[in-house]
C-alpha cells in the first residue's frame, strides 16, 4: 500500500526550509517604522488667563505678573504655591503685582482678570484710581486732580 500526503504539505516543508535558510544567512524580514516621536510640550506662557492652578516653568514662566484686579466685583484670589505650602497669597479687590519666583511650584488665581508678564519689579504698586470701587453713579462726584493755581509776584 501507498502513503497518502495531504495537500499542502510539500509547500509547507519548502516554507519551513526556505525560512530556515534564510535565518542562516542573516537575511532578515522587514522591521516596524519606528513609531512618530510625541508632538513638544506648549512653552510655558506669559499670560494667565482664566481661573485654574499653573505650574511654574511648564504653564508660566517665573517673573513679575500683574492683574487689574477682581473680575465683575468679586474679591480677586491668588496663592503662591511652594511644595505644599503657601508662599504668599491675597484676596482683593484692588490692583495685584505678584513675583513669580523661578523656585515657586505653582501659582493659584480665582476671579481675577488676565495677569500679565510685566518688566515692573514687585514694588512697583498700581497707581490707584480715585474712583476706584465706587459705584458708576457716584463716579462722576469724584474730585479729579487739577494743576496747581498760578500765583502772582507781589508782597
Amino acid at each position: 500500500m501507498r502513503s497518502i500526503k495531504p495537500a499542502g504539505t510539500a509547500a509547507f516543508t519548502l516554507a519551513v526550509t526556505l525560512a530556515a535558510a534564510c535565518a542562516a544567512a542573516g537575511i532578515a524580514g522587514a522591521e516596524p517604522a519606528p513609531s512618530p516621536a510625541p508632538p513638544p510640550a506648549p512653552a510655558p506662557k506669559q499670560v494667565i488667563e482664566g481661573d485654574g492652578t499653573f505650574a511654574v516653568g511648564t504653564d508660566i514662566v517665573p517673573g513679575t505678573y500683574r492683574s487689574d484686579g477682581p473680575r465683575d466685583g468679586n474679591a480677586c484670589y491668588w496663592r503662591r504655591i511652594g511644595g505644599e505650602k503657601t508662599l504668599d497669597s491675597a484676596m482683593t479687590k484692588k490692583p495685584q503685582v505678584v513675583l513669580i519666583e523661578p523656585t515657586d511650584t505653582a501659582f493659584r488665581t480665582d476671579r481675577c482678570q488676565t495677569w500679565q508678564l510685566t518688566e515692573c519689579p514687585p514694588t512697583c504698586a498700581p497707581v490707584p484710581q480715585p474712583s476706584a470701587g465706587l459705584p458708576d453713579v457716584l463716579k462722576g462726584f469724584v474730585p479729579q486732580a487739577r494743576p496747581p493755581a498760578p500765583t502772582t509776584g507781589g508782597g
